[in-house]
């Protein structure tokens, strides 16, 4: 086995040459066995090993045991504990699900704090079969089809092609010592449930079988690779980016004849999850959305707009003050006195500065503004009518600022101003007010 791990991981991953390399290393067979294949390599290694105190003083022999290895080895090791249960029981978490998230959480801290480059874990061939069944079991696309992949950012799995067989084989050729997990003998997991209730059956109707999956998953990448290659192309014809939001073209998408798998591709980066909802506002009326946890998805008109999700409170308000020049936050804006008007767009205005009384309110609109449009001689319009008429979407509306001098409207910013605050002939003092 260390040959022909040897020839994978000088292969597969050639940038790993004069990097710092962590290995997560619980203290059991996969772990230890990847720690032995690591040490024999010219590569700088040091061992994070998690006590997640689940198991009493069991994991705190796991910890002993594995700093006695290091130490014995002249291997640099760094150790953490975590309260994973009360974790769990604070964030709604399953054990395993708390577990995981503390692991990693760490695992990035320390490449940060340490200026190391990867992280290494041993998860084999036996541990993707496994993440496959669960995957399918609970309903899934190729992306759990696919399984466990060899390289995710920073972490790097150099040992996922071999089996528990090889591992455990090359572990007694070399009488490498190591922790059970007397947890992993409980069915009451899941995982374990398959490992040692289903995974049986299943070598048992075919010895290759472990190999055959291999097989099996190495197309299904194949055909997701393809999948994701025609998903880019299609997106270009389809989806028109405008700053933080996404818009697809119904009438585009509702050409191709699977266009419920590419909004699937396209959309299940964002954690949506409600597809038939999702496949539904396709047909839907304009103004109905859905959320995701940090996304929109809504239908306008002949669209489908994707755009980040906050809650900014519609009584937000921001002063300008009479002496400020410029205004950072929530938008860019400048304010200074001029002698003369220039062409205009609906990025500057020019007020009349005698009429605006300070501090001017930045704010969002409400239902029930009222406006005096500029070029409408005086007639005053409702900002929900102006919107209407304007054909803003529901998420360009909530964009919008409103720009008031003691309660009046002066700017619907980036749209129009107000008439009220024009520039006469007897105007004496311009203020520019310019969007950045």
């Amino acid at each position: 086995m260390f040959s022909k791990f040897q020839n994978h991981i000088v292969s597969k991953f050639p940038f790993l040459a004069e990097k710092k390399l962590f290995l997560a290393v619980s203290g059991g067979l996969d772990s230890m066995v990847l720690l032995h294949l690591l040490h024999q390599l010219p590569y700088e290694i040091a061992v994070l090993h998690c006590n997640f105190q689940l198991r009493g003083l069991e994991s705190f022999g796991d910890k002993e045991f594995i700093q006695n290895y290091c130490e014995q080895n002249n291997i640099p090791i760094f150790t953490t504990h975590f309260d994973t249960e009360a974790f769990a029981k604070d964030y709604k978490l399953s054990t395993q699900v708390a577990a995981r998230e503390l692991r990693y959480s760490w695992f990035y801290e320390m490449l940060e704090e340490k200026n190391f480059d990867y992280i290494l874990t041993a998860h084999h061939a036996d541990d993707n079969l496994e993440t496959f069944i669960i995957n399918l079991t609970r309903g899934t696309g190729l992306e759990g089809l696919t399984g466990i992949p060899e390289q995710n950012d920073k972490i790097i799995r150099p040992i996922l092609p071999f089996s528990r067989d090889e591992i455990l084989k090359y572990a007694e050729e070399n009488e490498i010592e190591w922790r059970e997990d007397s947890s992993n003998a409980s069915t009451k997991y899941l995982r374990n449930k398959i490992r040692h209730n289903l995974i049986p059956v299943l070598k048992e109707i075919n010895p290759n079988f472990l190999d055959a999956f291999q097989k099996t998953q190495s197309f299904l990448q194949e055909s997701k690779e393809m999948v994701e290659d025609a998903s880019i192309m299609i997106y270009q014809q389809v989806a028109k980016e405008a700053e933080e939001d996404i818009h697809f073209d119904l009438n585009q998408l509702k050409k191709l004849p699977n266009y419920k798998s590419y909004l699937y591709q396209w959309l299940n980066e964002f954690g949506f999850s409600a597809w038939k909802d999702i496949y539904d506002l396709v047909e839907g009326q304009s103004g109905k959305q859905i959320f995701s946890g940090e996304f929109r998805l809504l239908k306008n008109r002949e669209a489908l707009i994707l755009s980040p999700f906050s809650e900014t409170s519609e009584k937000a308000e921001y002063q300008i003050n009479e002496n400020d020049t410029e205004v950072n936050f929530p938008l860019k804006m400048s304010l200074c006195n001029v002698s003369h008007i220039t062409l205009d767009s609906n990025k500057v205005i020019f007020v009349d500065a005698d009429k605006i009384q300070y501090p001017l309110i930045l704010r969002k609109w409400k239902e029930g503004d009222v406006f005096q449009p500029f070029g409408m001689n005086g007639k005053s319009k409702k900002i929900s009518k102006f919107f209407k008429d304007e054909k803003l979407s529901r998420i360009e509306k909530e964009k919008t600022w409103i720009l008031c001098s003691d309660d009046q409207i002066i700017w619907v910013v980036g749209m129009r101003q107000d008439e009220r605050f024009k520039i006469k002939k007897t105007t004496n003092n311009i203020l520019k007010i310019e969007l950045q």
